[in-house]
């Protein structure tokens, strides 16, 4: 129930927005409904959707850990047996019953990169790098079966009639090896590496390679996408597709035939990426020589899982079209497999993940494994699918089933503020599990949503209780009122399309007071204007701006707020005499509008007056020619009273630098004049020295000119040569005086541009 001072402060902000429409709204909406939103959370046995759903996942469960830091190829034996092969050392566990798994295989080679059995059940196994195929008897003796003098052999596949496909590098080459172990080059490609192999539905042979990422399509009785028959034991390659990647990582043809490849590494960043093959042993990391370009080998390190790199999925119809499925600069795809219900999956890294694509495109994340990469897949007879990992090794099992309740909790909100919280809504599946009377009977939520609170950004045992379960948008959130919240949701008894659209959580921060961030007091004589209102100009002056301001906005997800971001005019300067002027910057964590007062106070005064009220713009400008001269100083008060009840409503306040106003211009005494040079041709003029003192009561004397008959005004230097006392004496001679009347003005500036002055008339003698 919420408490009294809640429903109050809910029931007076309601009443006040239907009163007025400039009181603002402060429920503030954080809502989750996208891929990206839904992925910052945590889930458990629910499925995230590309399209923004969340939705019960097929049941993913551990089988066993293997005694190996990489797990890369997987299968199951005829009767159904699961096997995985990895390294390093090279070794091949059997996964049977619920102990530990059996090491069926192992060498002193670095990887076993890939497996497969023949239509018997014997096992065969190729090893990376500078590879062997083994043959592996059922009793566990192993022998080599088959040694094609290659770098690497990176996939096995075994053809109908019995024939073993090897896929090799760094030549690129593919072997067809009989039961009986003799074995030759089967088919050469331009590429450096044969990745991955699989068989189409009319027995051709497809390969995936690298570095140009290509797929081909090789076969013995017909040219490839010519219709035309190749020479007797000549196989002919035909590039079905090349992808816009480097390297195929995996090949899976689907029931209607159509070909889903998966590839990574961008081209155009040169160079190659390198095998795909473990770096990191027991003893150390492991250099070998990595094929480079066709025609040349470089030395360098294998490349197991690249940190950063663009991935992509296609499909090829059974007519040969192709099409981007799905693509990402985050993740890579490593393996590709189909589930019992035929949409396709791909594990990933290097968060571990498990996709699902289905035919429309839309994906869904539905588990991560707790590894780093998801580096196989492979469906029993039986419908069951498993996978394998590495960093660390494991097997897990999915589905066919799917999981009877998942959980989803949210990622944590920042309200950045003391919040209130009211509502939490949803859009998901009905309220209740079943249909009819069983469903009135038993009442069982489908659906049930929980929020706690906190004021840690991590959730702890710090944090509220959970509260719920809620199945109605109609209750109040009854968490206590903090900065942070959080959201989980449990679904029961997921059928298809059930799940969950968008969570929305309604709140309302704390009012605070604005903040005022800065006040910037122009120099005298300097006046602010909004470009709307367009003074007389008399010269433009760039404005002293105040530090910026520095609202808490919330960060990483979507909020919705009452009103839309304020447009502020920004001021423009001009000079104009007895003009004073100050701006300053302010903000409002509440994002309430806010007026402004402006005041002032002698330096010798404790009250404040009011200089102006109701101001909406962050700058005032007023001329001083009624103030007395003197020293001062401003406050700006803020309040966000346009956006509160009166009795809600919060002020702040600050107080400018001093500041001066003199609005009395320097007093200049007499000018004194002495004839200094008699020429005895007066023809050429007289020469007089000047003398005058300029002072002022309360301001240093900034600078002194003088002008002869109108002429141009000439800078003078004081006496004592510097301008800095508020009495000044200056001197100066103007010579070639000619006959005649002559004027002398004189005038003098305090350092807030007023001016003072003063002439004298000499006549010269003929």
């Amino acid at each position: 129930m919420a408490k009294p001072w809640k429903r109050l402060l809910l029931g007076t902000l309601l009443v006040c927005g239907v009163a007025s429409n400039s009181i603002a709204d402060h429920t503030r909406r954080w809502r989750q409904s996208t891929y990206e939103e839904f992925l910052k959370g945590t889930a458990k046995g629910v499925a995230v959707r590309s399209d923004g759903h969340l939705e019960l996942a097929p049941k993913f469960s551990p089988i066993a850990d293997a005694d190996a830091s990489y797990l890369w190829s997987l299968r199951t034996d005829a009767a159904g047996v699961l096997y995985a092969g990895g390294g390093s050392p090279a070794k091949v566990f059997k996964f049977e019953g619920g102990g530990k798994p059996k090491t069926v295989f192992e060498s002193t080679d670095l990887l076993a990169q890939c497996i497969a059995f023949d239509a018997k059940g014997t096992l065969y196994v190729g090893t990376s790098p500078d590879g062997k195929v083994y043959k592996v008897s059922a009793s566990g003796e192993k022998s080599v079966f088959f040694e094609p003098k290659a770098k690497y052999i990176w996939d096995l596949a075994f053809a109908p009639d019995g024939t073993l496909y090897v896929a090799t590098g760094d030549k690129g080459q593919i072997y067809a090896v009989s039961p009986d172990g003799k074995g030759d080059v089967y088919y050469s490609s331009d590429e450096a590496h044969i990745k991955t192999l699989a068989l189409d539905g009319n027995g051709n042979l497809l390969a995936g390679t690298e570095p140009n990422g290509r797929v081909l399509q090789i076969s013995k009785t017909m040219e490839a996408g010519k219709g035309k028959r190749a020479p007797e034991g000549q196989p002919s390659g035909f590039v079905v597709y090349e992808t816009a990647k480097r390297e195929v990582t995996s090949l899976v043809v689907g029931p209607d035939s159509s070909v889903y490849v998966s590839a990574i590494g961008d081209k155009a960043h040169g160079g190659s990426i390198g095998p795909s093959a473990v770096i990191q042993t027991q003893q150390g990391t492991t250099t070998i020589t990595a094929a480079g370009a066709p025609g040349g080998a470089i030395a360098a390190p294998f490349v197991a899982f690249p940190q950063a790199i663009s991935s992509s999925i296609y499909r090829i119809s059974a007519e040969g079209v192709p099409e981007e499925i799905w693509t990402s600069r985050d993740e890579v795809v490593y393996a590709l497999g189909l589930n019992s219900d035929g949409r396709l999956l791909a594990g990933t890294g290097n968060n571990g993940s498990l996709l699902v694509i289905d035919g429309r495109g839309v994906y869904a994340q539905l588990a991560k494994s707790g590894s780093a990469q998801i580096t196989g897949i492979s469906r029993s007879t039986g419908g069951k699918v498993y996978l394998c990992t590495a960093n660390p090794g494991k097997v897990f099992s999915l589905g066919p089933e799917y999981e009877s309740e998942g959980t989803f909790e949210s990622q944590s909100f920042d309200a950045k503020l003391l919040s209130l919280w009211g509502r939490i809504e949803w859009w998901g599946p009905p309220a209740t599990a079943g249909s009819g009377k069983a469903a009135k009977e038993t009442k069982e939520p489908r659906l049930e949503i929980f929020v706690r609170s906190g004021n840690t950004e991590d959730p702890g045992k710090e944090w509220s209780q959970w509260y719920g379960p809620y199945s109605s948008t109609d209750a109040p959130i009854e968490a206590p009122a903090a900065r942070f919240v959080q959201w989980k949701a449990v679904i029961h008894d997921g059928r298809p399309g059930d799940g969950i659209e968008w969570v929305g959580v309604s709140y309302q921060p704390k009012n605070v007071a604005p903040a005022i961030d800065g006040i910037a007091l122009q120099d005298a004589g300097v006046r602010a204007f909004a470009p709307s209102v367009m003074p007389a100009p008399q010269g433009n002056v760039a404005l002293k701006q105040p530090p910026a301001a520095n609202p808490m906005t919330p960060g990483g997800v979507v909020i919705t707020a009452a009103t839309p971001p304020k447009f502020e005019v920004q001021p423009q300067g001009t000079l104009q005499r007895g003009y004073q002027t100050v701006l300053w910057s302010a903000h409002d964590d509440n994002d309430d509008d806010l007026k402004y007062a402006v005041y002032f106070r002698e330096e010798n005064q404790q009250n404040w007056l009011l200089l102006k009220d109701n101001l909406e713009q962050k700058f005032y400008s007023w001329d001083t020619a009624s103030m007395p001269d003197g020293a001062y100083y401003l406050k700006i008060l803020a309040s966000d009273a346009p956006s509160n009840p009166p009795a809600m409503a919060l002020t702040t306040e600050r107080d400018s630098e001093r500041f001066e106003v003199d609005n009395t211009n320097p007093a200049i005494a007499k000018i004194e004049s002495s004839a200094t040079g008699m020429n005895a041709d007066r023809s050429q003029g007289v020469s007089y020295d000047f003398r005058f003192t300029a002072t002022h009561p309360t301001s240093s004397i900034e600078r002194a000119q003088y002008s002869v008959d109108g002429g141009d005004w000439v800078l003078l230097s004081p006496e004592k040569g510097i301008n800095d006392y508020k009495s000044e004496t200056y001197t100066f001679t103007v010579k070639r005086l000619m006959p005649g009347e002559h004027t002398i003005a004189v005038r003098a500036y305090d350092r807030f541009e007023n001016v003072g002055s003063a002439k004298t008339t000499i006549t010269v003698a003929k």
